[in-house]
């Protein structure tokens, strides 16, 4: 399989055996399978740790469901107890983190999309003595927050790596499309696109609301009749972004970030040209991983780095071989 890769440090972790694992949920994702049976493997003999895995998940974003698979796996073989919750508003993620430092947990993986919003109660972590370890959002702000590594893909560098394809495939006008304005990762992308394509538009939609997003976004291509693609941030986006190209009567073409089956379908199709992916199975691996190794031998990954689990690209030549990992739910 070919695929572009751009990274500042490579640590993976190791793919394991899948073993179902009950977690607790809240908003984003879809429900933990039940049940303890094992598809093979060996549980770590350690002692049974209990972790809490808090993102900004909205409801019915599948690029969670790839996380917590990541998570649940590395759960499993990590005899881990993992608690999962999410609340895509900022201020009930922070109480979320509250309650995980109340059930007194062994440590805790959170992403930092809104990281202003998180650093009083993950210092309130910190100092009770709880590891804590960031994934997918806030890479540069990680460190500050008390995480001793980050798992994610460094946004901007994602996002240049758009606007230069975009770029040499002599697309002049993009509009680049943020479903949650203020979200640190999402701006950094379309900044990344607007620093190779300067006539780069951004465009704010409300992403927990899928027919304002189609609405607005065919009004502006409406309107922008001079642009010649546009760029959604996620998967379930894009995907909604092909029905705005269809219905202003544009001959934009759609490009993307992230990643799904129903996405990499459309690009072996045609219908989109590429996407960056950030490969979110090991962000959910790495983080649950990368807690148990601290609890087990004091060890901290990344050397003071983030460990970056992407961009990346698929396209039309890899996204065939890509597909048939998506529909095992783990790219």
């Amino acid at each position: 399989m070919t695929k572009f890769s751009w990274r500042k440090t490579a640590l993976v972790a190791a793919v394991v055996p899948m073993l179902a694992l009950s977690a607790c949920s809240s908003t984003g994702g879809k429900p933990a399978d039940s049940g303890d049976a094992a598809a093979g493997g060996q549980v770590a003999s350690t002692e049974r740790m209990k972790i809490a895995l808090i993102t900004h998940a909205a409801a019915g974003d599948t690029f969670w469901d790839i996380v917590r698979k990541g998570a649940e796996e590395a759960s499993a073989k990590d005899n881990v107890e993992l608690l999962y919750t999410s609340d895509p508003e900022a201020g009930r993620q922070a109480q979320l983190i509250q309650q995980a430092i109340d059930q007194k947990v062994d440590g805790i993986a959170v992403t930092l999309a809104k990281p202003e919003a998180l650093k009083d109660v993950l210092k309130k972590a910190t100092d009770a003595g709880i590891p804590v370890v960031s994934l997918n959002a806030g890479e540069g702000v990680s460190a500050q927050l008390g995480a001793f590594t980050h798992f994610g893909s460094n946004e901007n560098l994602a996002g240049e790596a758009v606007g230069t394809r975009l770029a040499a495939e002599n697309f002049k006008k993009p509009v680049c499309v943020i479903q949650e304005q203020g979200h640190v990762g999402l701006e950094a992308r379309c900044a990344g696109v607007k620093a190779k394509v300067p006539a780069t538009e951004i465009l704010y939609v409300d992403g927990k609301d899928m027919t304002s997003v189609q609405s607005t976004a065919t009004a502006k291509l409406q309107a922008s009749t001079d642009a010649d693609v546009i760029i959604g941030l996620g998967a379930p986006i894009t995907l909604t972004l092909l029905k705005s190209v269809t219905d202003a009567g544009s001959s934009a073409k759609v490009a993307s970030f992230d990643l799904n089956a129903d996405l990499a379908q459309k690009i072996v199709d045609g219908a989109v040209l590429f996407t960056v992916d950030q490969q979110p199975w090991l962000q959910g691996y790495g983080a649950i991983d990368a807690l148990w190794q601290n609890k087990r031998g004091g060890f901290t990954i990344g050397g003071g780095q983030s460990v970056l689990t992407g961009p990346s690209l698929v396209d039309k030549s890899n996204a065939a071989d890509v597909l048939t990992f998506a529909q095992q739910g783990i790219r």
